[in-house]
């Protein structure tokens, strides 16, 4: 064709701007839209984690204050404060009534990783049973607060 037209030197232009990919004026673009949606996601997500991990708590005792009541009906008490949440997976020395194990598996760690606190007698029931929260101190709040039994 001819150069009046133009129509070979337009089709040339659209080839080589094909072969040459994104500007960084749109890469730019691109990066910080990315980093909004991560800035206004990433919060909503890390708060509904430690919302999940105090449920998980609080199913996990509902679990062995089930399985602490069998262990009364069986045995006339409680588990003493010294035999623990152990008593529910391995007969204690000196209880002759013990028919369990009364969990189906070896008493886990809190959502956190610590153990959970079991007192016999209790302040604040016939027992207490709590997790400590994500701070592994007593109180707190958010995230910190403790789950308990009462």
């Amino acid at each position: 064709m001819s150069e009046a037209t133009g129509r070979p030197l337009l089709k040339r232009k659209t080839q080589r701007r094909r072969l040459r990919g994104f500007t960084l004026l749109e890469l730019l673009v691109v990066m910080v839209i990315i980093g909004l949606l991560a800035g206004i996601v990433a919060p909503q997500y890390f708060s509904q984690l430690g919302k999940s991990n105090a449920k998980v708590a609080r199913a996990q005792i509902e679990a062995f204050s089930q399985a602490l009541d069998q262990y009364r009906l069986d045995v006339g008490q409680y588990p003493t404060t010294e035999h623990g949440l152990a008593a529910l997976r391995a007969a204690p020395s000196g209880v002759a009534k013990w028919q369990g194990p009364y969990l189906k598996r070896d008493v886990p760690v809190d959502p956190w990783g610590r153990g959970y606190v079991y007192a016999f007698p209790g302040q604040h029931g016939d027992y207490d049973l709590s997790s400590l929260g994500a701070d592994g101190q007593p109180g707190g709040q958010g995230e910190a607060a403790d789950v308990t039994s009462w």
